[in-house]
């Protein structure tokens, strides 16, 4: 299943009924089954799946956050004259919160009386909760600050390190705190004593990572091929070395799709290809090999069993793994 949607693809997700969407820079957010619908007037800067599951959550450059379902389009949160970069949804404490330059929002869609809004020395990059969702990493210049997202008088820990840091995952059991950085490198953190961790080697700039395996791999864009990380054991990648799946030297991956408890991964790449791998048997299974624009979005189903892609220019699609 193709599209072309003639607009930048922002973002593409899987619902938890394993229905793709995809969100766009013209602001509107389609649907595989061709429901088209105006979310912003504006570019889509940035796309989540609410807590629920269903629809999708978007940021956007009018300073609105946005759901979305086939339905319609309902208004959860604006701050005027504020771009949107980055939002974030927990299914476990049911929260949502987004970036708006040097701010971090917190919003409760069950309760509108409920915000919190957290200021930061710099720009919030990025924002992702904790698996419990109790907890907020924000990615900033200079490193990395921890916010409980609902208590509202509060001091953050951070967790330094030198650098602008644009990217976030945490691993599935919350020990681990990974930042991809605006140099070509990760940077990450055992979240219990703040111990840190180098991860270097990399051609071009991280864009995307993603926990898998039951949080025993992380794997990430950015090189010729995906890099998958050995997270298992209490010391995550120190010391040991990184592996290279899908290795093209004509290619560098933009994105990377995966889920937290299966071994499969997708990848996209800056000439418009995607595949798809097993890494438990490293045989990849190309999903898109005809070469176009970059791609640019990227999600892989909870099953495993789809991914959905986007590109630069507008080329989007769906496809079966296997």
């Amino acid at each position: 299943m193709n599209f072309d949607f003639d607009a930048y693809v922002t973002a593409a997700l899987f619902d938890r009924t394993g229905r793709a969407s995809f969100a766009l820079g013209d602001g509107s957010v389609r649907f595989e089954g061709g429901e088209s619908l105006e979310a912003h007037d504006g570019a889509v800067l940035s796309a989540c799946l609410p807590p629920t599951g269903e629809g999708v959550i978007t940021g956007g450059d009018d300073g609105r956050v946005v759901l979305t379902t086939p339905a319609g389009a309902t208004e959860l949160a604006k701050v005027p004259g504020r771009w949107i970069d980055t939002v974030a949804a927990s299914p476990d404490s049911k929260l949502i919160a987004f970036g708006a330059g040097r701010e971090l929002h917190v919003r409760d869609p069950a309760d509108p009386a409920f915000a919190r809004v957290f200021q930061h020395e710099k720009s919030v990059a990025d924002v992702a909760f904790d698996p419990k969702g109790r907890r907020l990493a924000v990615a900033t210049y200079g490193g990395v600050w921890l916010w409980y997202a609902r208590i509202a008088d509060q001091k953050p820990v951070t967790l330094k390190w030198a650098g602008s840091h644009i990217a976030l995952a945490w691993s599935p059991d919350g020990k681990f705190l990974v930042s991809a950085m605006q140099e070509n490198q990760l940077h990450g953190w055992r979240v219990a004593d703040e111990k840190n961790m180098r991860m270097g080697g990399y051609p071009s700039k991280v864009k995307s990572l993603a926990f898998m395996s039951k949080g025993n791999l992380l794997a990430t864009s950015g090189a010729n091929g995906a890099v998958c990380w050995p997270f298992a054991g209490a010391t995550g990648p120190m010391g040991k070395q990184a592996a290279e799946i899908g290795w093209d030297e004509s290619a560098v991956t933009t994105r990377i799709a995966a889920t937290p408890d299966k071994s499969w991964l997708a990848a996209g790449l800056d000439d418009g290809r995607v595949w798809a791998c097993d890494v438990t048997g490293e045989k990849l299974v190309p999903l898109k090999s005809d070469k176009d624009a970059a791609i640019t979005a990227l999600a892989i189903s909870s099953d495993a069993k789809r991914v959905a892609w986007g590109d630069e220019d507008g080329g989007a699609g769906v496809a079966d793994v296997g």
